[in-house]
C-alpha cells in the first residue's frame, strides 16, 4: 500500500481517542454517598439495608394500600415503635434535608424519582 505510513498512525491515533473514555479513569468508580442520617436518629420503618435497595417499593405500597385500598395511615416498625405511613408526614419528619439524604443518593445513581410530581417538595434551609 501506498499510504502505509499515514494509515497505521492514523489507526492508533483513532483507536486511541475511541477507547480513551474506557482508560481514562478505569478501576477508578466514584465514592457513594453516605446520606446524612437524622439527629435524633433511634429507628427507621426496616433495616438500612432493606431501605437502601427498596424504599421505592415501601413507598409504592404504602401509596396503594393508603389511597386505593383504604388501609391504615399507621405502621410499627419490627420492635414495635408506631410510625406514619407517609412520605411528607413520615419520611420527611427525621430526614428533613433532602438535598443532603434524598438527592444524594438519587444523583449519584442518576435516578430521577417522581415522588416530587404530586408531592410538594420540602423547603430548603437557608
Amino acid at each position: 500500500m501506498y499510504g502505509k505510513g499515514r494509515i497505521i498512525p492514523a489507526l492508533i491515533i483513532f483507536l486511541g481517542l475511541m477507547t480513551s473514555p474506557i482508560w481514562y479513569k478505569s478501576g477508578e468508580a466514584s465514592k457513594m454517598p453516605k446520606p446524612e442520617k437524622p439527629k435524633d436518629y433511634t429507628e427507621c420503618v426496616a433495616p438500612t439495608q432493606e431501605m437502601r435497595t427498596s424504599h421505592m417499593v415501601l413507598l409504592n405500597e404504602w401509596r396503594d394500600d393508603i389511597l386505593r385500598e383504604g388501609g391504615a395511615r399507621t405502621g410499627k416498625t419490627p420492635n414495635g415503635t408506631e410510625y406514619i405511613r407517609s412520605l411528607q408526614n413520615g419520611c420527611m419528619q427525621c430526614h428533613s434535608d433532602k438535598k443532603k439524604f434524598c438527592d444524594a443518593c438519587h444523583n449519584y445513581t442518576s435516578v430521577k424519582p417522581y415522588c416530587w410530581d404530586c408531592h410538594l417538595q420540602p423547603k430548603e434551609a437557608m
